[in-house]
């Protein structure tokens, strides 16, 4: 060990400077539209309550419900077929409806895709897509997006032929051509694939999906297919009665659903009724040992969904097999309880029961089920 001499010189510290570390700052995403308190009656029907919806550019929103729930006329008050009797819909900051101010269909820059494609027989693709096109005067521009709009949706090769020389799905594809040539702020879709067979709606919607996601443009999607709005959607909102039941992503809705109607809608869906209590929920099929914040004693409905149901043969049990239905990879059944509550259980393809058998039903236990009272989730 050694010190330092008079007269040296001390060795030099060089401060510590710790690095500056930049916030993230998140984008601040505008959206394309907002419908803020949006109301329609017809007569003493109110067809829309006080809806709120804002959605992003690139986003697709599928509109999910019943018939009369309101899909339609959400579409239609959008792209301003018919006005609001109250409430505001703007788009890119601009009011379009509401607040003493109407803007005309063809003055929104909103795109639509009808249920029949409404194309005119007598023209040819690349007129059917022009046709969108009426404010653009060069027609060298015209061409020019009738070409890309074409490229987009992959019929390039097809600009000359009739639309009854096209198949269903093809026909589809002109139809939304023609609402992404004048590149709209927003493309509203009303159940665009009903006309088709199961098996083209299935081939096209991907196709369509693609296509939205290509041309980045923020997509209002009505359907009453649950199926089909989990595959379209971004986001679902499902709505009842003219009002907005609850909106998320597919997975959102689906293992958490905001309420019983909303369960019940979604499909596939059993109940069973339960009772609060020091452990968990005591139900018909046992003890479901998961915690629900309500007092105990209170009545609750536990939400079973075949995949949350255990079946196995068993001889003395009390619970029947109804039927079978096979489903390829799998099958559903319908099993009665000694209560007379009806159930759905899933099981493995070269899992066979006979129809009158004898099973015994068990809850699964991975995973906590969904709970309502009064028709609303608890937990």
């Amino acid at each position: 060990m050694t010190a330092d001499r008079p007269g040296e010189d001390a060795p030099v510290v060089e401060p510590v400077v710790e690095p500056v570390v930049e916030p993230v700052v998140e984008p601040v995403v505008e959206p394309v539209v907002v419908c803020t308190g949006l109301t329609k009656h017809y007569g003493p029907v109110r067809a829309l309550d006080s809806l709120d919806l804002a959605v992003v550019a690139g986003e697709i929103v599928a509109l999910l419900g019943p018939s009369g729930c309101g899909k339609t006329t959400t579409l239609r008050l959008i792209a301003g077929f018919v006005a609001p009797d109250a409430g505001r819909i703007t788009v890119h900051g601009r009011t379009v409806a509401g607040d003493g101010r109407w803007v005309p269909p063809e003055a929104r820059n909103v795109g639509v895709v009808f249920q029949d494609f409404a194309l005119f027989p007598h023209l040819t693709v690349a007129r059917n897509v022009a046709y969108g096109l009426h404010r653009v005067r060069d027609r060298a521009a015209r061409q020019a997006e009738v070409a890309r709009a074409l490229a987009l949706v992959g019929l390039s090769g097809l600009a000359g032929r009739l639309p009854n020389e096209l198949s269903g799905g093809q026909q589809q594809r002109v139809a939304l051509a023609r609402a992404l040539a004048p590149r709209p702020a927003l493309l509203l879709l009303d159940e665009p694939f009903s006309n088709l067979d199961a098996r083209m709606r299935h081939l096209v919607r991907d196709e369509v999906r693609d296509i939205l996601k290509a041309a980045a443009v923020a997509s209002i999607f009505v359907t009453h297919d649950q199926e089909e709005a989990f595959l379209m959607g971004d986001r679902v909102a499902i709505l009842n009665g003219g009002r907005l039941e609850q909106i998320g992503t597919p997975e959102a809705v689906f293992h958490a659903p905001a309420s019983r109607f909303v369960a019940d809608f979604l499909g596939h869906t059993g109940f069973l009724d339960g009772t609060v209590v020091p452990g968990g929920i005591a139900t018909e099929l046992g003890l479901l040992p998961q915690p629900c914040p309500l007092p105990v004693g209170t009545a609750v409905q536990v939400l079973a969904r075949p995949d949350d149901v255990r079946l196995a043969a068993d001889g003395g049990a009390a619970a029947r097999v109804e039927r079978r239905y096979f489903q390829g990879m799998h099958n559903l059944y319908r099993v009665r309880l000694p209560s007379g509550v009806a159930i759905k259980a899933a099981t493995p393809h070269e899992v066979v029961l006979a129809e009158g058998a004898p099973v015994r039903v068990a809850l699964a236990g991975d995973h906590p089920l969904v709970c309502f009272c009064e028709g609303r989730a608890v937990g």
